[in-house]
């Protein structure tokens, strides 16, 4: 993952649209997030689009556009094939999380395919799992557009003024503060991000079956205590 998001800090201008547009496009439609996620991707342009070498005005509309008709591909392909995809190795692999994204569609249906969008394993699945469980495809292009929307122009905008306040930070105190300030945010987002996997991987019917041992427990003293005041 490196290698790529160095490749990608190397470009500029009209290729960055191209490579970030493709990056989500392939994430939808061809379960590229595996690789890449595409929201790394869109943060990365945001970041350049901070330092002049693209238009953030013209990076955002070419996200949501890659994610609508990705996602789009994506349903097609999980409604003609979705059956043998989910039979292939990788995705055996992760058949514990499919299940919990088909859980959700059935359930939650829309919904799901718009909060689907904001969770990595989800957002690269859950397009496939909608056409596989046959979601008509005007109430899924509804919220797959939405979701799209709000996901395209958040990260966009997340690493445009991130790598403007890192600019303004390095100018005014050094780099080394600048860099500090940058590695905290990115350890913070990680532990996020780790928390929200974590949640996203918890069993669904979670359920304690540990004994109420306190309301015992203070039951026997109130029935064993001596009647002195009687």
């Amino acid at each position: 993952m490196h290698a790529i998001t160095d490749w990608l800090g190397g470009l500029s201008g009209p290729v960055i649209y191209a490579v970030v547009a493709a990056l989500v496009f392939a994430e939808d439609a061809l379960f590229f997030g595996f690789v890449l996620p595409g929201e790394t991707a869109v943060v990365i342009g945001g970041v350049l689009a901070s330092q002049g070498r693209a238009e953030v005005w013209w990076l955002a509309p070419a996200v949501v556009l890659a994610a609508i008709v990705g996602d789009s591909v994506g349903y097609e392909v999980g409604r003609h094939a979705g059956p043998r995809i989910l039979a292939t190795r990788p995705l055996r692999r992760h058949a514990a999380r499919v299940g919990r994204a088909q859980e959700l569609i059935r359930r939650r249906g829309p919904a799901a395919v718009f909060f689907g969008r904001f969770i990595a394993f989800f957002r690269a699945m859950m397009p496939a799992l909608a056409g596989v469980s046959r979601m008509p495809y005007r109430r899924f292009l509804l919220f797959n557009a939405l979701g799209g929307l709000v996901w395209g122009v958040g990260f966009t905008l997340l690493g445009y003024f991130a790598g403007t306040a890192y600019s303004r930070v390095e100018g005014l105190v050094g780099r080394g503060v600048a860099v500090a300030l940058a590695a905290a945010v990115v350890a913070a987002l990680a532990v996020w991000h780790v928390r929200r996997r974590r949640s996203v991987d918890a069993p669904v019917d979670g359920r304690s079956d540990a004994p109420a041992s306190g309301r015992t427990d203070a039951t026997a003293r109130d029935q064993s205590a001596p009647e002195d005041d009687r």
